[in-house]
């Protein structure tokens, strides 16, 4: 049976206080990231939008690193906005920057009402092979 561990970035520790959850389980060479937000140090939203997503996606890699991986590891992913149709120019310019050629992971957008104060998330998850 693999045991499972959980990974922590250096830094933001105050939502997963908050919300009592870890950022990250590995399990074995795979490792499932809870869903980052654009969350300041403290746990609060960064409140423009933008730049929510550019630190969502800053708050993930940190995860990734804290866990010995990187952005190209990824193969699953699974985000979440609270109005997809006025938010997708911001998140495809994010996405582009954080994977800006193929192979591209493959990618599920979902629909939501509410991200505890959040207006995107994103879930992934990586295989770190040596981790």
């Amino acid at each position: 049976m693999t045991k499972s561990e959980a990974i922590f970035p250096a830094r933001r520790q105050a939502l997963y206080d908050m919300h009592r959850y870890s950022a990250a389980i590995r399990s074995g060479d795979l490792l499932f990231i809870s869903g980052q937000v654009g969350a300041l140090e403290d746990g609060s939203p960064e409140p423009e939008f933008d730049k929510q997503v550019e630190l969502a996606f800053t708050n993930l890699k940190a995860v990734l690193e804290a866990a010995g991986g990187t952005i190209g590891d990824i193969i699953d992913v699974t985000t979440f906005h609270t109005d997809p149709e006025q938010q997708f120019a911001a998140v495809m310019a994010g996405k582009d920057k954080m994977f800006p050629q193929a192979p591209y992971p493959n990618w599920t957008a979902v629909g939501v009402n509410w991200l505890a104060g959040f207006d995107f998330e994103i879930k992934v998850i990586a295989r770190v092979p040596g981790a």
